[in-house]
C-alpha cells in the first residue's frame, strides 16, 4: 500500500515554494556536481555544453565537450571551420543535427552580434536551432537573467513535488509546469536554481526508485507525501518503433585498394556524415536488388554484388535498423551526386579520417579487421 504522510491537522500538506527554493540552494550549495562548464562563466563554452546535453548523458558529453572547445575555443573560430570538421569531433554523439545548428548559430552570432554570444532571451532564441530551453538555460546560467528552464530532470522533479497530472509532452501539462518552474526562481539566483534543479532531478529523483531519503525537499514533495512518486510524471503509451532494413555496399574500385564513400545531404537523417552507400530495402526486394537500385539512383554507377560482410544493428529515436553491408565492385558509371552531397575514393586505411556514424564505424572497423587480416603471413 502506498504510504500517506498527513499533517497534524489530518490532511496533507501543500508543498511550500519558499521551503523548496530555500532547501534545493541550501544542498546545491553543498552538492553541486563539479562539471566542467561550471567552472566557467563564458557564455559560448555554456552553450556549447547546453547543445552536447540535449540528449546526452553528462558523463557522455565531458570528453566531447573538452575536445570540441580545445579545437573551437571561441565564437569566431566555430564560426570559420569546416563542418567535416565539426562532424569528426561530433563523431559517435548522434543527433547531429545539433552540430549543423550550432555552427549556423555562431556564424549568426559573427554576423549580428560581434562573434559573441547574445544575452538577452530573444536574441538567443532568433538563432537557428536554439529552442527555448537553450535560450533559458545559457540566459539564466551565463547572464543571471531570471528565467526559468524545464528539461527531462526539471519536468520529472517538479512533476513530483507538485503531483502535476498529465502528459509533459501535452501543451496544458507544460504549460503548469511552466507556470511552477516560473514561481521557483529566486530573483538573481536562476542560474543556481536551475542547475540545482538539474542535479535534484539527474542524482537523486531519478525516474525509477528515487532517492527520497536523500531528497533536500521531500518534505515538501506531494508525490512522497502520498507515496506515489513513481506515478510522475505521467506518460502516454509509446508505440513500438517501426523496423527497416538497410542494404549498404563496400563499393570496391579496381584493384580493391579503394572503397567509395558517399556524403549524406545536410538536410537528412546524419546530414553532413559520410557513410558506404545504399538505403531502404523496399517490399519484395532482395538485399543485392535493393543496393543496386540504390546505388544506381543515389551515384549513377553500377556494380557486382559479392559476399556479405556484416550486419549491425543500430537504434535512432523513431525506428530500429538493420544494417545489412555486402562487399560488391564497381562495373560502370562515373559516381555523381544524384541523392548525396558529394562522394570519394577512399584508401581502406584512410576510412576512420571520414566522419562516420555510429553504425558505419562499425562497419568500418570490421572492414579494415578483414583486410588487414588477408595481409598477414601465411593468411
Amino acid at each position: 500500500m502506498p504510504r500517506a504522510r498527513l499533517a497534524p491537522s489530518g490532511e496533507r500538506r501543500t508543498p511550500s515554494v519558499s521551503r523548496i527554493v530555500e532547501g534545493l540552494l541550501r544542498w546545491y550549495a553543498t552538492e553541486a556536481r563539479d562539471l566542467p562548464w561550471r567552472r566557467t562563466k563564458d557564455p559560448y563554452a555554456i552553450l556549447v555544453s547546453e547543445i552536447l546535453l540535449q540528449q546526452t548523458r553528462v558523463e557522455t558529453a565531458i570528453p566531447y565537450y573538452e575536445r570540441f572547445l580545445r579545437a573551437f575555443p571561441t565564437v569566431a573560430a566555430l564560426a570559420e571551420a569546416r563542418i567535416d570538421d565539426v562532424l569528426k569531433l561530433w563523431e559517435g554523439l548522434g543527433y547531429y543535427r545539433r552540430a549543423h545548428h550550432l555552427q549556423r548559430a555562431v556564424r549568426e552570432m559573427v554576423r549580428l552580434h560581434d562573434a559573441q554570444v547574445p544575452a538577452g532571451l530573444a536574441a538567443l532564441r532568433a538563432l537557428p536551432g536554439i529552442g527555448p530551453y537553450t535560450a533559458a538555460a545559457v540566459a539564466s546560467i551565463a547572464f543571471d537573467v531570471d528565467t526559468p528552464v524545464l528539461d527531462g530532470n526539471v519536468v520529472r522533479v517538479l512533476s513530483r513535488a507538485f503531483r502535476v497530472p498529465g502528459d509533459p509532452a501535452r501543451a496544458r501539462t507544460r504549460r503548469a509546469l511552466e507556470e511552477r518552474a516560473r514561481a521557483l526562481v529566486p530573483p538573481g539566483r536562476a542560474g543556481e536554481m536551475n542547475q540545482a534543479l538539474m542535479d535534484l532531478g539527474a542524482r537523486i529523483c531519478v525516474p525509477r526508485a528515487p532517492r527520497c531519503a536523500a531528497c533536500p525537499i521531500a518534505e515538501e514533495c506531494a508525490a512522497h507525501d502520498h507515496g506515489d512518486e513513481q506515478r510522475f510524471p505521467e506518460r502516454s503509451a509509446k508505440r513500438p518503433a517501426p523496423h527497416r532494413d538497410v542494404v549498404a555496399g563496400v563499393v570496391w574500385a579496381r584493384g580493391r585498394s579503394r572503397v567509395l564513400l558517399a556524403q549524406r545531404k545536410v538536410g537528412d537523417l546524419l546530414g553532413g556524415l559520410w557513410e558506404f552507400p545504399g538505403g531502404t530495402v523496399e517490399a519484395g526486394e532482395t538485399l543485392a536488388g535493393a543496393l543496386q537500385r540504390e546505388l544506381d539512383e543515389e551515384l549513377g554507377i553500377r556494380v557486382a554484388v559479392g559476399e556479405h560482410l556484416v550486419t549491425v544493428h543500430h537504434a535512432f529515436t523513431h525506428f530500429r535498423m538493420a544494417l545489412h553491408v555486402l562487399h560488391c565492385r564497381h562495373t560502370a558509371g562515373r559516381p555523381q551526386t544524384h541523392g548525396c552531397a558529394a562522394f570519394a575514393w577512399v584508401e581502406v586505411e584512410r576510412i576512420l579520417d571520414y566522419a562516420l556514424s555510429v553504425a558505419d564505424q562499425k562497419v568500418a572497423a570490421i572492414l579494415l579487421a578483414e583486410v588487414r587480416g588477408r595481409r598477414e603471413p601465411g593468411r
